[in-house]
């Protein structure tokens, strides 16, 4: 083992801002699809994450990359790594 620390794999998710109201919090919409067990129909399902943002660079409607952390707070346990896409409707509002 090298001098460095070495951690574990934290879990990540892609998902969709959909809420930034909050000082340095975001709402993320992550999308799961998976093939229904009994009907075999690919079924789609929705979870919120609250995920922290430092420099609130994530605005509603862009896609993101969030990271599992410790608990930040009561609902809060992940941190957002990067803004992946922004959104195109917000940015051609804002010029």
């Amino acid at each position: 083992m090298s001098n460095s620390v070495v951690r574990g794999q934290r879990k990540e998710r892609l998902g969709e801002v959909i809420s930034n109201k909050m000082t340095k919090t975001i709402v993320v919409r992550v999308e799961r699809r998976f093939r229904h067990p009994k009907f075999k129909k690919v079924v789609t399902r929705y979870r919120k994450f609250y995920a922290h943002d430092e420099k609130s660079e994530a605005k509603v409607g862009d896609r993101v990359r969030i990271e599992e952390t410790r608990p930040l707070s009561k609902m809060k346990s992940w941190r957002l790594v990067e803004v992946l896409e922004r959104n195109k409707q917000a940015v051609a509002a804002a010029v």
